[in-house]
This record gives C-alpha cells, sequence and structure tokens, in this order.
C-alpha cells in the first residue's frame, strides 16, 4: 500500500510542504507507504495537444512528468498540496496534472485522490475544487476530511499555529489509510467495478 504526495509549492520546506507533512506522517502511522515528490519549482510546460503520447505512451517532454507517471502508476493513491495564488492552485501543478491524467494510460478507477491547499486567507476552496476535478473524471474517490483539506499561513511558523488546519490534515490522513485499505479488500472479495467506454457526446452533432 503506497501513497505518493506531490509538493507543487515552489518552496521545498514552505506553509505546503508542512501540511503535507502531516498527512504524510499520519499515513505512516496508518502502515501506508509513502513517497513525497518536489513538483514546485522545476518549470513545465503545458499540454500542447499533439498526440504523442497516445502513440507512445508518455509524454513528449521527457521531463518530471513522466518520471511522476511511473511513480502514480504503482501508487494506491496520490495527494497533490499546493499554495493558492489568485484563487486556483499553481499554475506549474495545473500544468503537470494536465499532462500527467492525459499521458497515461493506466488505469486509474479506485486510486485515491487528494488534494492539500495552503493559502493566507481565502481561495482555497476555489482551488480545491479545481484539483479534485482531475481524480472525478477518473473514476478516482475523493478523500475528504473534517473540513475543506486546507492550511492558513504566510509561513510555515504560521501554520503551526493553525492547530485545526494540522487536525484536518491528520484526520485526511487517517480517512486515506482507510479508503485505501478498504478498496484493496474490496477489489480482492468483488473485484472492480465494471465501466461503460465509446459513448460520445458531440454537442456540435446534436443530440
Amino acid at each position: 500500500m503506497k501513497v505518493l504526495l506531490l509538493n507543487g509549492s515552489p518552496h521545498a520546506d514552505g506553509c505546503t510542504a508542512r501540511a503535507l507533512r502531516e498527512v504524510e506522517e499520519t499515513l505512516q502511522r496508518e502502515g501506508i507507504e509513502t513517497e513525497t515528490v518536489f513538483v514546485g519549482n522545476p518549470a513545465v510546460k503545458g499540454c500542447i495537444s499533439c498526440g504523442y503520447c497516445k502513440r507512445n505512451g508518455k509524454c513528449v517532454f521527457d521531463d518530471i512528468v513522466n518520471e511522476i507517471a511511473e511513480k502514480f502508476k504503482e501508487a494506491d493513491g496520490i495527494v497533490v498540496g499546493s499554495p493558492v495564488y489568485y484563487a486556483g492552485a499553481n499554475g506549474s501543478v495545473l500544468a503537470l496534472l494536465d499532462r500527467l491524467f492525459y499521458s497515461t494510460s493506466f488505469d486509474k478507477t479506485m486510486k485515491v485522490g487528494a488534494c492539500v491547499l495552503s493559502s493566507r486567507r481565502a481561495g482555497s476552496t476555489s482551488a480545491y475544487d479545481e484539483i479534485n476535478k482531475y481524480y472525478t473524471i477518473c473514476g478516482m474517490p475523493i478523500v475528504s476530511s473534517t473540513y475543506w483539506n486546507e492550511v492558513h499561513g504566510y509561513t510555515k511558523e504560521d501554520v503551526e499555529k493553525d492547530k485545526e488546519g494540522l487536525q484536518t490534515m491528520r484526520n485526511l490522513g487517517r480517512n486515506m489509510a482507510f479508503l485505501v485499505k478498504s478498496i484493496i479488500l474490496g477489489k480482492e472479495k468483488f473485484g472492480r467495478p465494471s465501466m461503460e467506454r465509446g459513448a460520445r457526446t458531440n454537442f456540435c452533432d446534436g443530440l
């Protein structure tokens, strides 16, 4: 059982890292192997819709996205952490997620997904919605907590004072561990849910 955590902040040891560490330590206490990867500082190109990944099984830009893809394939869950900029996630994180989810053909159904946001004051709930949409399009259960998955502060020292935020991170870790374990047991007993594919609606053709 393994969960991959992505730190999408430009600061390797800032507010987002502090929140992710609380989740990671909780997961480890619950018997889940973890790996945290710092992805917020490398320049990440956006998808150019070239179709290379459909023909070759990986993105045309051979960078951190292809490295993360291999780790994501083997993981039972993923946590994406990001600071909040203009009520949205870090643009580099979104570029990475666009390419990561589009260029990978492996089945993501029932992998568990969560996001963690850090903001000074506001904008985190819209960023929360932004990241979670990557999971919902892939049949991935979203992990919730006892509040939205966010911490507040301008520095990591501020985050230490956000007792409710850190509590939310720990509860997120516990919920994620439970879901990962439950889904593994469910697959063993009942198998994977069947998925229908092929029907595509094109509004230009009418309904």
